[in-house]
């Protein structure tokens, strides 16, 4: 099934909500600018992630001529740049952190707890693509037919893209999870083409609180019970190319 391009969201910052944009270029690394950034913990050098950090999705990052600045939930802007940005985020947070800039000479890694509704399981280590701070794949696909497949079976829930962090927000006919079948498949993407090779198993990221959402275990629930704990698709960029809102999503 085929559709067209919804929303572009790009996440400058690791875990903290991020812009929606009207065009981009998708690259080898994913959307140009997208997780460039982390909050790393000064003691262990891992990347914080909102799976065990909740705090950050308080927070909000956009890119300004190349150069993120950040929005802190104190109303206080910081700039990436600024001498100063460490400590505010520091400051922020309670602990000693520093904002990174991703590298492909610096490995990365985050933590999340195996159990996505239970913040008392064990965790694990994992580690971040080459150069960046994305979770597994430098794209995530979503189609609105997936979130109104999971909307029935919970409808008392708010199944808002914002929960889901996709890069791109595919808007399709049906009422079922389509992104599926496009597993194992080269898909055009506006002018890139992307190679779909898992399902995004979802962590407890969309279970949290922000920016007007709430707090709402049952949305994990819901895609563990209902579908695997699978939302969505991640996919590796083969053909490099600009996307924006309105472009064509099809199977290649």
């Amino acid at each position: 099934m085929n559709g067209t391009v919804a929303q572009i969201w790009r996440f400058p910052v690791k875990s903290m909500r991020g812009e929606q944009v009207t065009e981009g270029v998708l690259g080898e690394q994913g959307l140009e600018g997208d997780r460039q950034w982390g909050v790393v913990d000064a003691a262990t050098g891992k990347v914080l992630s909102a799976k065990r950090e909740a705090r950050l999705l308080d927070a909000s990052a956009r890119l300004l001529g190349g150069q993120v600045e950040m929005s802190l939930p104190d109303g206080s802007i910081v700039a990436g740049a600024d001498p100063g940005a460490d400590a505010a985020l520091s400051a922020w947070l309670g602990r000693d952190v520093r904002l990174d800039q991703a590298s492909p000479d610096r490995p990365a890694a985050y933590e999340m707890h195996v159990d996505n509704t239970d913040e008392t399981s064990a965790t694990i280590e994992l580690p971040c693509p080459p150069g960046t701070f994305l979770d597994a794949a430098a794209v995530h696909l979503l189609t609105t037919a997936s979130l109104r497949a999971a909307g029935r079976q919970h409808p008392g829930g708010a199944w808002d893209v914002r929960r889901f962090r996709p890069t791109v927000l595919v808007d399709c006919d049906g009422e079922d999870w389509v992104e599926d079948a496009w597993i194992g498949s080269a898909v055009g993407v506006g002018s890139a083409t992307v190679m779909v090779f898992a399902p995004t198993v979802r962590c407890a990221i969309p279970t949290r609180a922000q920016d007007g959402l709430p707090r709402d275990l049952d949305i994990a629930r819901t895609v563990n019970r209902e579908h695997g704990a699978n939302l969505g698709v991640y996919a590796a960029v083969t053909t490099p190319g600009p996307v924006r809102v309105g472009d064509a999503v099809e199977i290649a």
